[in-house]
């Protein structure tokens, strides 16, 4: 694992001793799903019926859940919702060297998983440094018992909703959240120290990808702001989890009735391309309170519905054309869903595309603010 991460510099000398030292392996339990990302095959792994298969896996560089569905799911199959994973070594390192650790200095970390986040943590700073929380009580209890097993014992774990942080620990003058998040709670800019820095993976409805986002909190400690850093995509913090809108509850045939028809030269490519994209990321921050559902293909088309979040249940459809002819599109609601896509689409191309390191994030007592190149210029809103 080291090795592969040394080469491209994702793992930092600073960090290499420490990933070294504690292999992801001795988190992990007995029964694994290997994710691997390009393909999005997920596969079964268990240890007591194959240990060699099982080591590979766990010294992949791949992301592995660890529990489906909360804890409910028993067996080798897959569950429905994966609820905990070790995350892609890759991203760990990342993440680890966006937070810009030193000695002297105490972290919390939300959403412990297996521990071995906290564990790399604890062993750059001392154990003693670390408090790590995490909702699941079966989960909090197995990672005590592995970084205990590490030697890591002094690791303060709490059981405990993240969203609330832990006060009783505060101040920190580092937070890092290893699940995405829509909304950077309040809790932890009050629990960081001003001049301290906040990492998480931050993202919108419009897409599962979110870009890490490393903050750096204000003198007065009532705002943070910085860069976002890369994309990534994690389960989100249970207290802000939301299931995909119910088709029923938006198509009903009076809005079917009064949906407007409409046409649009964009492609499917160009408008909403693939996951890892920062299109669609960008377009995510500039459609607001949208969530984008993809369709079962039919007859030369790809139906992908755009669903709005507010109570007037506003929608779009577009059936994009596989020939490159013009695509029709209906919109029904307040929100014409799709014109606002097209017109935040136009504008990041006005602007030269502006991506990672151009874009950044500001929290503040007035929201979430999205902005260019610098905190103090060119703020951006949704330009529909």
């Amino acid at each position: 694992m080291v090795a592969r991460l040394a080469p491209d510099g994702t793992l930092t000398a600073g960090w290499r001793p420490v990933f070294e030292a504690l292999p992801r392996a001795g988190f992990l339990p007995d029964v694994i799903w290997q994710h691997h990302v390009p393909t999005g095959n997920v596969t079964a792994v268990d240890r007591t019926r194959d240990p060699r298969r099982w080591q590979a896996a766990a010294d992949s560089g791949d992301p592995l859940v660890t529990q489906w569905d909360d804890g409910e799911h028993h067996g080798l199959a897959q569950g429905r919702v994966a609820s905990s994973s070790a995350s892609a070594p890759s991203v760990v390192a990342a993440m680890l060297t966006d937070l810009d650790v030193h000695p002297g200095q105490r972290v919390l970390e939300v959403g412990t998983g297996t521990g071995w986040n906290a564990g790399l943590l604890a062993r750059r700073l001392g154990a003693g440094a670390v408090t790590t929380i995490e909702v699941d009580q079966a989960l909090a209890d197995a990672a005590r018992t592995a970084l205990e097993r590490q030697g890591l014992g002094a690791v303060t774990v709490v059981c405990g909703d993240g969203f609330q942080g832990h006060a009783a620990k505060a101040p920190y003058d580092r937070v890092i959240a290893t699940c995405g998040v829509r909304t950077v709670p309040a809790a932890w800019l009050e629990q960081c120290r001003p001049g301290g820095r906040i990492v998480v993976p931050w993202g919108t409805r419009f897409t599962r990808t979110e870009a890490t986002v490393a903050l750096t909190v204000a003198g007065d400690g009532r705002s943070a702001s910085g860069p976002f850093t890369s994309l990534v995509q994690f389960m989100s913090l249970r207290a802000q989890r939301q299931d995909l809108p119910a088709y029923a509850d938006y198509v009903t045939d009076e809005s079917r009735e009064k949906a407007e028809q409409g046409t649009t030269v964009l492609t499917l490519g160009a408008a909403l391309a693939g996951e890892w994209d920062i299109s669609r990321f960008v377009l995510g921050l500039l459609v607001p309170d949208c969530v984008v559902v993809f369709d079962a293909r039919q007859e030369g088309r790809q139906p992908v519905w755009l669903c709005g979040l507010g109570e007037d249940r506003s929608w779009a459809c577009v059936l994009f054309r596989e020939d490159g002819k013009p695509s029709t599109v209906y919109q029904y609601g307040s929100r014409r869903l799709w014109d606002e896509t097209e017109t935040a689409h136009a504008w990041w191309h006005e602007q030269d595309r502006p991506g990672l390191g151009r874009l950044g994030l500001t929290v503040d007592d007035h929201g979430q603010h999205i902005w260019v190149d610098t905190p103090d210029h060119a703020a951006l809103s949704n330009p529909a």
